[in-house]
Order: C-alpha cells, then structure tokens, then sequence
C-alpha cells in the first residue's frame, strides 16, 4: 500500500436514483480494474445481501479499493456504491464523508428524478466533485441530449462535463475512470502526522468480532498497532488491516488518504460506534466531527412471537443495528405481547427490509405492530409538566398520547417532499397532495413535458401508502381518516375473537366520541327445541328468561382477548 502516496489515491461515492444503473456502473469499473473476472454473471456484485439480491435494490453502501493503470502511473481508487432509496440517504450522507468526489448517475430515458435531485444536494453540501454520468444510452427510448439540457437546468453543470456512456454494455466506461482521477481531488491527508482514521461503517463477524470500514485522514495503521477509541477511550491491538478488492485482502499497512477495514478484538457491538475516530495510543488527536444522528420518521413496535426468544431477538437487534446506526431503539413492553421494543426507522422501506433482515441473516421471527410517525404535545396541566419536567413532549408510542383537554396543542411532523411528473399527470398530482393536507411550495419546469413540485406534506399522511397513491394516480381521498381505521379495527377485532355466551360490542372511540361499532353475536342454545305446538306464551316466556340470564352474563362476564387475535389485528393487512 505504500506504492499509492495521497496524490495518486481518489475517493469516490456513485450516487442516483432507484434504478439508474449504480451497482451495474461498479461491476464494469470493477471488470476493468482487474478486481473480478469478466464473465455473464456479474450482476450486482457489490450487493451482498440476500434481501438486495431479491428485491434488486442496494440497501447498505458497500467499498471496493480499485488498481487503475493512467498514464504510467499506478492509482489507487476507492469506490463506494451506494443505495438510491430516500430510507438509505443516511447510508449515503456517511460514505460522502470519505470521499472527494461523486459520479452523479442519470438514466438517458428517465432522466432527472427525485432521488437524483436529493443526492446531488448531499454531494452538493459536502463541497464534493461531481460528475454526471448518463448512462443507458443504449436504450431504444433514450434521449442523452435531452437530459444534458435538465442537469444544466436544474443543478446548474455545463453540459459538456457529461460523461456518456452504457455501463451494461460497457460502452464508454474507461472514460469515467479517466474523469475521476482527472477532476476529482486526492484527499487532504498527511502521512506524518499521528493516526486519525473516520470509522464510517462496521459489520460483526461471529468469530472475528467487529470489523470497521474505515477512513484515515491521516497517518498511517498496522497490524499490532495499539490504538484509541475517541468515544470509549478503550484500547486495543490491531489484528488485521486490509482492503476491500471487494473480498477483504489483509495488508501490512494502511496510509494517509486511502480506505479500508480494520479488526482490533472489539468483542461487544456497542464499542464500535459508526462516526468515531480511532489514534495511536499515547498520540490522542482532536476527534472528527462525526455524523448527525439520524431522525428516525417512521415508529413500530418490534416483540418476540414467543417470550422465551427475548434474549436471542435483543442480540439480533444489537447485532444487526451496528450494520445499520440510521435504527433507533427504545425498550418498550406492551399488556397483549410482553416485552420488546420500538423501534424507529427513516421509512416504511427501510422498515420492512430491517425485518427481512432480522428473520433471513438471524433467523428471528416477530410481531411488527403498525407504523407511527412520532407527535409532540404541548402540555397545559401543572401536574403534567411537574411529571415530564418539561412543557414540550415528544410521543412515540400511542399508547402514551395525553388527553386532549390537558394539552394546550398538538404538533406533527412535516416534510419537504419533491415530486417530477410528466405535466399531463400534474392536475391529478396536486388534488392527490391537496387530499394530505399538503401546501404547494414551488413548481418548475424542467424541460418542455417535466415539471418539478415541492410540498410540505404531514408525514403521517404519506408514510403508508402515498407513494402507492402517488403511482396509481388515484384522487378524492376523504380528509377524516380516523371513521375507516376505526372501522377496519373493530372488523378485524370482530374476525379474531371468539364468540362468548354473550354478545360484545366491541367499539372504535376518538377521545369520547364512539365511531365505530362491530357486535359479535353470542352462542345461543335454542330454548324452544322441548316445545311441540302449545301455547306462543310458553315460548315467549322462555325465551325472556333466556334473554334476561344473557344480560346478567353480559354484567359478570370477562372477554379475554388472545395473543393472536392481537397480532392479526396489529399486522398491517392489505386486504383489509
């Protein structure tokens, strides 16, 4: 490693939107680099998950260090590929902050999309290079020009600092390994100056421990090393220093300016914190700034089928959240379910493949109740404030919602969302954002048929289904949601319970209000079975006493609720 001095190191990230071509682009650079062999089946290779794999998406951003021949000189270039779903831009935001540079992918037949306009603004942020990349102009459809105009519209780059190319094909792919060396800056890093190396992702290793992906700003590291967390101020040897080429490749060394891995015996998952900075024991340095936290947008609560799995689910939990540090988790316990946790995510996608992760890499079933988005709620009772020590409170489980007549207002959560739509959809586009409750904030023509639109919307009216809605096109939502949510429990609750001797109602109120009402119907032995003919009295008279023994029933009796009548009540069901 000590072949590449900083100057003939470059870091980059690939970022874009869903689907644009990332992970396809990282296979041709690591086809031509030499790192894997040519052949047909490399396809998504960065993508190493069995969750990616299935759905086709990148979810966690993955590191290849490629070797790349230029003009006689030998470079050393690392690549991070990452997800282009708005749930993982916190994946992104950590890998932009070890690298100088970006390679902003756009489909020719798409062409600027939300997520394309997110990322470049993270890049942007970041004081990174960026260069855009069309790719796919091998598609029949595909208009390369038309979306040279748009990036010079809308972020403002000359268009001829586009790059062309089809990375399927291979079709002009040298040239932007070429555009990152030329245009993009090596790292600001010294060699001589004590170790300070950015821990920007890990991953656990049942037998190795943790082993942290990590940026040295400067410095240099090597096996037997004795170094310093900034945030435990605990020690450790250094067991193994490498590379990603993407498999971990050990080396001696890690210099100044380049990327790697590093194992050091941190046995426990809590001690390798994403965002901390390492040095040389006895050499302390002033620490790197670190991440912002990430705010979790979307709550649900996480509980074990069985209670007898607690133990193993809050390994999996602790084991899976060091992969993934964007997951918040507060321990949480429940009447119905006993003991588990709430958990937040930055979104419903990030969600559903946490918890396809947890049951594929641990084998760890669970109840995943319905998503929540958190309130705030200004409080107007002494005695209240006296409790929380605070006039302000933030409510992430609905089961702690104060009583409206002790808060003096409630407060949700709002987003900027962008949306680009071809302008025939744009009518439709906006009845649908007016049925959210959501506020027009600007609108942008950003060529002849595409229009850009930015709203503030209410979160909890987007974070289920909007994006579905969005895609369907379909209006004339009813603003009142809470009569059809009431009403979809009560009839679940009425599918789930077991019928009694007696009837229950069983009833969906907002605050006093009941707004929703399902009855199940009791068992009922038939009275009049011994009664052949005779009198109707006869009959009646049974009949009253029948129904009169009913109603005592109803005063003494006891519903009791099971565990699976709560979880089918608590899974969200598309059909109902």
């Amino acid at each position: 490693m000590s072949c590449f001095p900083v100057e003939n190191t470059r870091n980059f990230s690939i970022i874009a939107h869903v689907d644009h071509g990332k992970s396809t682009l990282a296979d041709r650079l690591l086809e031509l680099t030499g790192a894997i062999d040519k052949t047909e089946n490399n396809k998504q290779v960065l993508d190493k998950l069995q969750v990616e794999r299935e759905r086709g998406i990148t979810v966690k951003a993955q590191t290849a260090s490629l070797f790349y021949n230029y003009e006689g000189k030998q470079y050393l270039l690392n690549l991070i590929d990452t997800p282009g779903h708005v749930d993982f831009s916190y994946e992104v935001s950590r890998s932009l902050s070890a690298c100088q540079g970006v390679l902003l992918v756009v489909d020719a037949n798409e062409g600027i999309q939300a997520q394309t306009v997110a990322n470049f603004f993270l890049a942007f942020e970041a004081q990174l290079s960026i260069i855009p990349v069309i790719n796919k102009i091998d598609l029949k459809n595909a208009d390369p020009e038309r979306v040279e105009k748009q990036i010079e519209k809308v972020f403002d780059i000359p268009g001829d600092e586009c790059i062309k190319i089809s990375a399927k094909l291979g079709t002009n792919v040298e040239s932007v390994l070429d555009a990152v060396i030329k245009r993009i800056p090596s790292p600001k890093a010294h060699c001589r100056n004590p170790l300070r190396a950015l821990v920007f992702d890990s991953t656990f290793d049942q037998y190795r421990g943790v082993i942290a992906n990590v940026a040295l700003f400067d410095g240099m590291v090597s096996k037997g090393d004795k170094i310093v967390s900034a945030h435990t101020q605990k020690t450790y040897e250094v067991n193994e220093v490498g590379v990603l080429n993407p498999n971990e490749q050990p080396t001696h060394k890690l210099y100044a300016g380049q990327v790697g891995y590093l194992i050091a015996g941190m046995k426990d998952v809590t001690e390798a914190q994403i965002g901390d900075t390492l040095y040389l024991h006895k050499q302390p340095v002033e620490p790197l700034p670190g991440f912002k936290s990430a705010k979790p947008m979307v709550f649900a609560g996480v509980f074990p089928i069985d209670q007898s799995e607690y133990n193993n689910l809050k390994s999996a939990i602790e084991k899976l959240t060091l992969n993934d540090s964007s997951v918040m988790v507060h321990r949480d316990s429940s009447l119905a379910l006993g003991a588990g946790w709430r958990l937040g995510f930055l979104g419903l996608l990030h969600m559903e493949v946490f918890n396809q992760r947890l049951e594929q890499e641990y084998n760890a079933s669970v109840i995943l109740t319905t998503p929540t988005v958190p309130y705030k709620a200004v409080l107007s009772s002494a005695k209240l404030i006296k409790e929380y020590r605070e006039k302000e409170i933030t409510i992430i489980n609905p089961a702690q919602f104060p009583d409206k007549s002790k808060v003096t207002e409630y407060l949700e959560p709002v987003v900027l969302g962008t949306i680009i739509t071809p302008d025939e959809y744009t009518g439709k586009i906006m009845m649908l954002c007016q049925a959210r409750r959501a506020v027009q904030k600007n609108m942008m023509y950003i060529d002849q048929n595409r229009v850009m639109l930015k709203y503030l919307f209410p979160l909890n009216e987007i974070v289920v289904d909007f994006y579905d809605s969005l895609k369907s096109l379909s209006s004339g939502y009813a603003r009142d949601k809470a009569y059809s949510v009431g009403k979809t429990i009560c009839e679940r609750l009425k599918d789930s319970l077991p019928r009694q001797l007696f009837e229950i109602a069983i009833q969906a109120a907002l605050g006093s209000k009941i707004i929703a009402r399902e009855t199940v119907k009791a068992y009922r032995k038939n009275v009049l079975a011994k009664c052949y003919g005779g009198d109707i009295t006869r009959k009646m008279k049974l009949l009253k006493r029948q129904a009169e023994g009913k109603k005592k029933l109803r005063k003494v009796g006891n519903v009791e609720v099971p565990k699976d009548a709560f979880i089918k009540v608590l899974k969200t069901q598309s059909d109902k």
